[in-house]
Parts: C-alpha cells; structure tokens; sequence
C-alpha cells in the first residue's frame, strides 16, 4: 500500500453541503476551497462517486460539470483498486451482521466500497457524513473502512486538517 496523504470525498459531503450548510449562493468559499485543496493533490473523489453527483440536475451537477477538473475523480480501473475492491465485497458477502442480500447489492452498486477500496490501494482518508454502526445490520461507510483500517473522518475535521477558514 502506497502511503498517500490527503482526503476521498464520498458524495455525502458535497450533496449535504450544497444542501445545507456551504450552499454555493451562501459560501462560494467552500467550494472554491475544495478545488485549491485538489489543486495541491489534498482532495479526490472517485469516479463513482461523480457518477452519483451527476444524476442531481442541480447545481452540484453543474459544478462538477463545469467547474472541477477531471483529475479530481479518480479512476476504479487500477489493479490496486480493484483488487482492494474485491476484499472488500468478500468480507461485506461473508459477514454475518449483514445478512440483508437487498443491502449487500446496494452496496456492491454503489460508490462507497469503491471509495474504501481507494483508501486501501492510496492510504488517503475518506471523508463522510455517516456515523459509524458496528452494530447495525445495515452497511455503514465509517465501520466498513475502520474494518480495512482505512482511515476516516467527516467533512468538519477535514476542514480543519486543512486549515480552511472563512473570514468575514
């Protein structure tokens, strides 16, 4: 494993922000601040990921269209990713907690076993809004990647990792 420094953003923290809190009519900063940061190689997202960002139609959609470089997803095509990917989904398949098959397909489909896999195959961290629970029998994020030792955060404590503040 390559030891990387820098974030994995999953589509959680860009949907929730442009929803919530970073608004881009409200802090055009943030966003700014996410392309700067990729800029230096401190921020990625995957390209599944984008996949999801761009079926929106919104103005996340546009600004992954128009704004962020390609650069900044990442491909799943790479041999260290892919095979991180398969242990991944062997371990989701095998493990007991998580008997539901409806929710191992969801995930098997989707970007966050992707966005794990590139944190084995880079080291990097993934950033998310979903709280960790090992106990559930419903497929979290955080609990997958403490599993493979991938680290991760949310999207508060990689902004303070990186020192993005706002001046008014």
């Amino acid at each position: 494993m390559s030891a990387e420094h820098g974030y994995l953003i999953d589509s959680d923290v860009l949907i929730t922000a442009k929803n919530q809190y970073y608004a881009f009519a409200i802090c055009p900063g943030f966003w700014d601040s996410i392309l700067r940061h990729h800029s230096r190689k401190n921020i990625h997202s995957i390209d599944r990921v984008k996949q999801e960002l761009l079926r929106g139609k919104d103005d996340l959609e546009q600004w992954v269209r128009q704004s962020v470089p390609a650069g900044f997803f990442r491909t799943s095509d790479d041999p260290k990713v892919t095979k991180a990917y398969k242990k991944v989904i062997s371990w989701i398949n095998s493990h007991l907690q998580y008997s539901n098959a409806d929710k191992k397909a969801e995930f098997a489909q989707g970007a966050d076993g992707w966005l794990v896999a590139h944190g084995i195959a880079t080291g990097k961290t993934v950033v998310t809004n979903e709280q960790p629970a090992p106990s559930s029998t419903k497929i979290k994020l955080p609990d997958v990647c403490d599993h493979f030792s991938v680290p991760n955060d949310n999207t508060f404590a990689m902004l303070k990792a990186l020192s993005i503040g706002y001046k008014f």
